[in-house]
């Protein structure tokens, strides 16, 4: 199959290589020049793992192409996916499609045969009849067919998802249509993944549903982790006990500062603003957005209530910045709320993180960067673990608490053991959990 790749971010970038690891030839398409250049030199603008030697090997193998001329990627192309950009819209929280309904105009006009056109960028419910609407309007006489196909891929682990996906969700609501789809995601039958056929409105409620129904999920094991420690309780154990429930299960029961990242505030917002336009409220959907943000702004007074009430001329040192682990995204990342309202206190943060040290400069001003996590924590009054970077979990405790100026370690990630930081003579405050074990 020929697709064309509308949009060379995160999801269109991910989903074009992956599609051309399929054996289907892709071009991805993006307006940004000088992105455009730097594909094609191999360098790739985010941090994914192995996403540079996937592009790679199917460059060189002639299945993937990038290029800023939409016209004839799209005039070639049995499928266009739309992947640009959905970020919530100033003013009143709703997605802005301006850059969906943008290039579903350019795409109508460069449209030369029988043509589906994808919907793959995250998009509130009703968008793919209004992109249907636009392309019918731009050129009456085009054979085409409009799909939603939501992805669902999560950041540091996205290869992975797409070549090997709990599901496929198409919206898809002509049998031609349909065969192309099936056609392009035949390799997946391989490994039995089961294809959900739905019409285009369920497809795009399934992708808002799922990341709201998560980060409640993140929401609920957080606010458990509070009462955990007022009562003593380990929200550890406690999460294991509900986890191992079939009907619950354990993924994302792991408690923190709070969610962040491209899709779940973004995506929680939309949800909440277009079912109130629909009359059909989702209470609970508003509720996790006002705890998650309230949330990451408690974080930096657990801070500073741990350093006796003031950071005031204190040194902390900041382990991790970007909103999880294996991505450079610092897109509503619990780093935004919690440095700057440190900063603020009057703190001097020395901060690291693997990966996210270039964005975290722009977003973040007025903090300083270490080369390590031990260079983070030299001369440090405190240390503060923010993500939950695997090379923290094997740092050496005795080392740590040579280079701090004081050892004290607020652990919002729970990744050491609190028995073991207090035997070794830390102060140590994490989340959800006991002084003492039995």
């Amino acid at each position: 199959m020929r697709i064309a790749m509308i949009g060379s971010g995160y999801v269109g970038l991910v989903s074009g290589a992956c599609f051309a690891q399929f054996g289907h030839d892709v071009a991805c398409v993006d307006k940004e020049a000088d992105k455009i250049v730097r594909l094609r030199q191999g360098d790739i603008p985010i941090f994914e793992p192995g996403l540079d030697r996937l592009v790679a090997d199917n460059v060189r193998a002639g299945r993937l192409a990038f290029s800023t001329d939409l016209d004839q990627a799209v005039g070639n192309a049995d499928a266009v996916f739309i992947a640009v950009g959905t970020p919530t819209r100033r003013g009143d929280g709703h997605a802005d499609l301006s850059y969906v309904y943008a290039a579903a105009a350019e795409i109508a006009r460069a449209i030369r045969g029988y043509t589906v056109v994808v919907t793959k960028s995250t998009v509130p419910v009703g968008t793919g009849r209004e992109v249907a609407r636009i392309v019918r309007e731009a050129q009456p006489a085009a054979e085409f067919d409009v799909c939603s196909n939501p992805e669902f891929l999560r950041e540091g682990a996205a290869i992975e998802d797409f070549m090997k996906p709990d599901r496929v969700v198409i919206g898809v609501e002509s049998t031609r249509a349909r065969d192309v789809m099936s056609a392009i995601y035949r390799p997946l039958n391989l490994i039995q993944t089961p294809m959900v056929f739905t019409n285009i409105e369920t497809a795009e409620v399934t992708k808002y549903a799922g990341n709201a129904f998560l980060a409640m999920k993140i929401t609920f094991i957080n606010e458990i982790a509070d009462l955990c420690e007022k009562v003593g309780a380990d929200v550890h154990d406690v999460a294991r006990g509900i986890g191992l429930d079939g009907r619950i299960g354990r993924k994302f029961l792991h408690p923190g500062p709070g969610f962040g990242g491209s899709c779940f505030p973004k995506d929680t917002l939309a949800l909440a603003y277009t079912a109130r336009e629909a009359h059909a409220p989702q209470t609970i959907v508003e509720q996790v957005i006002e705890v998650n943000a309230q949330r990451k702004k408690r974080m930096a007074r657990k801070v500073i209530d741990f350093c006796g009430g003031s950071v005031a001329g204190l040194t902390v040192g900041v382990l991790g910045l970007t909103f999880k682990p294996n991505t450079d995204d610092m897109r509503d990342a619990p780093s935004l709320d919690i440095v700057p309202a440190l900063k603020a206190a009057g703190a001097r943060i020395v901060a690291f993180d693997p990966e996210g040290m270039g964005e975290a400069g722009r977003m973040i001003p007025g903090i300083e960067f270490a080369r390590t996590a031990y260079d983070a924590a030299t001369g440090a009054d405190v240390l503060v673990v923010i993500t939950e970077w695997h090379e923290f979990r094997g740092l050496d405790p005795r080392r740590l608490k040579e280079l701090m100026r004081l050892p004290r370690i607020v652990d919002l990630r729970n990744i050491f053991d609190p028995e073991e930081m207090r035997g070794l003579g830390f102060a140590y405050e994490c989340v959800g959990r006991p002084r003492r074990r039995l």
